[in-house]
């Protein structure tokens, strides 16, 4: 067993003022299999980067393996430029024949924010490209790692760019296991994986070892980590066990130093006027050391100085153990993770029925890539649409949102539904967070006040959003949609890059509210959390 240490370790971003980390010191075994767990912008990512040496740093990293970053850049890479640029196109807007027909010949960029590459490597096979990422890589090594993961090895001889995303995330973690000693730092793998991936890539990395790994998802790190390190408000924790251990841990801390603050408040409280009332007597004491002549006698002012200046020593005393609980009182709720209520004001249609779709079948040219899908969305119900990667769930609500997609089977609407959607990639998002609000007709103060609830910094909003974390602009998207008076809520993967404390504020905000929504989401902790119904899409797979 060998350790990677973490000694005095102080880094901000160059051109910025604060500190991400200050001072750190901590150590990692290098064969734990080891979850990584922080609000959005807490540096996660930035930590993982400095341990490859990303960044220069004061302090000291040291460890007896090379380690690596996980998702690898792919060579060639580009994002569409237009993705997430037009995805609040429908909030607040009503969804009407009209507003239908202005869509027509829209492209899926648009709503879909997908991954173009490189022109020239559309027709590299995924083989050529491994070498590429690994030229010592050994074939047989990553074909084992891909039986593990149940990948047909066949996909190495197809085009990467052709397969779904989730087969995408699970060669490439193939390809980082099939290395040896190295210690791995993985940065989000679950996003782009469907429940079943899940299943499987836990199942996987729990017969590993050597890695941190970074994720939001609760049902994820529960199945595959064994020690978890955990970026808190003011320190950063490690301890043995999974996410719902050291989450047991910390509501018994919590709840200890809640008790211990009420206790010091009511301390100082009973001390404070201690105090006052101690001064009060002794100032009371040093006036009769001016009274006249009692029967003749002339006052001892020896006596009532002496007896007022003990009394003064009385309050100071009091004053000075009443400083030293409010001392220990001091940054005591500093490490407190508070979910603030969120709130949302849905619109109430006027009819049960929002949606319905029967036997619905969608095209894209000669490939079908769903069939027969019927369901009925009401008031007040949330429906989740579970499914491999690449069975079509994102298409379903792109059709339903008024794009042109070929189809068989029907798809009816309300008429004049108002819709909130929040797209899968919101990775384009640049420019002015008030300017963001202005164009989506919100009230900016309320904008504001419900990012900071969601635990969004102050010091963010004066920034560009291209310098967001993907985190932070998924939240600027999701208060967007949740201050969107709406009847109907679509979100397509909206948890991507959230961190589990916003989640569990959603999943509040869901359950008292009950919108009506309509969304496309993995992470199974959340759906049963919020009580939604399941739909299940089956895939094409069959030509037109």
């Amino acid at each position: 067993m060998a350790q990677i240490k973490v000694s005095d370790l102080t880094f901000c971003y160059e051109g910025s003022y604060d500190n991400i980390f200050e001072h750190v010191n901590l150590q990692i075994d290098s064969d734990w299999r080891c979850g990584l767990i922080g609000r959005n912008g807490k540096g996660k990512t930035t930590f993982l980067k400095l341990l490859t040496g990303a960044y220069e740093y004061s302090g000291a990293i040291t460890g007896p393996v090379e380690s690596v970053y996980f998702p690898y850049t792919l060579p060639g890479e580009a994002r569409n430029p237009q993705s997430s640029m037009h995805y609040g196109i429908l909030e607040g807007k009503t969804l009407s024949d009209e507003s239908r027909q202005s869509r027509k010949g829209m492209p899926n960029s648009i709503l879909g924010g997908e991954t173009f590459p490189n022109p020239d490597r559309s027709f590299q096979t995924t083989m050529e490209l491994l070498e590429e990422l690994n030229p010592d890589y050994e074939l047989w090594k990553v074909c084992r790692e891909l039986d593990q993961l149940s990948v047909d090895p066949e996909v190495l001889n197809r085009s990467f760019y052709t397969l779904s995303g989730g087969e995408q995330t699970k060669i490439l973690l193939a390809l980082l296991f099939s290395g040896e000693n190295r210690f791995l730092l993985i940065d989000e793998p679950t996003n782009h994986l469907d429940m079943e991936g899940r299943e499987k890539t836990a199942e996987y990395l729990r017969k590993k070892k050597g890695f941190l790994l970074v994720s939001h998802d609760k049902w994820f790190l529960d199945r595959c980590v064994d020690h978890v390190l955990v970026l808190e408000r003011q320190t950063i924790t490690v301890m043995q066990g999974n996410f719902t251990s050291w989450q047991e841990q910390k509501a018994k801390r919590d709840a200890c130093a809640l008790a211990e603050n009420e206790r010091l408040q009511k301390d100082i409280s009973h001390l404070r006027e201690a105090a006052r009332q101690a001064e009060g007597w002794s100032n009371a004491v040093e006036k009769t050391k001016l009274g006249t002549r009692t029967g003749g006698l002339r006052p001892d002012r020896g006596f009532i100085g002496h007896k007022s200046a003990k009394m003064m020593k009385r309050a100071k005393n009091t004053q000075h153990r009443m400083e030293k609980a409010a001392q220990e009182k001091e940054g005591l709720l500093n490490n407190l993770e508070t979910a603030e209520e969120l709130k949302l004001f849905p619109l109430t249609y006027h009819k049960e029925r929002l949606l319905k779709a029967e036997g619905l079948s969608l095209f894209y040219g000669e490939k079908s890539v769903c069939r027969d899908v019927s369901f009925e969305l009401r008031n007040g119900m949330q429906l989740a649409l579970k499914g491999g990667n690449g069975c079509g769930k994102s298409s379903i609500l792109k059709k339903i949102l008024g794009e042109e997609i070929e189809s068989r089977g029907e798809v009816f609407a309300a008429s004049n539904l108002v819709i909130s959607y929040v797209p899968q990639d919101v990775s384009g998002l640049c420019g002015g967070l008030l300017d963001y609000a202005r164009e989506r007709g919100l009230t900016e103060h309320l904008f504001l006040a419900l990012l900071r609830k969601l635990d969004f910094p102050r010091v963010q909003f004066e920034k560009d959003m291209s310098c967001y974390s993907e985190g932070q602009k998924k939240k600027a998207a999701l208060a967007a949609s949740l201050l969107t008076r709406a009847h109907l809520y679509i979100w397509d993967e909206p948890l991507n890059y959230i961190d589990i404390f916003s989640r569990m504020q959603l999943a509040e905000l869901i359950r008292t509210y009950r919108p009506a929504m309509l969304l496309v989401e993995h992470d199974r902790g959340f759906l049963e959390e919020i009580g939604a119904e399941t739909l299940e899409v089956r895939g094409g797979n069959t030509a037109k």
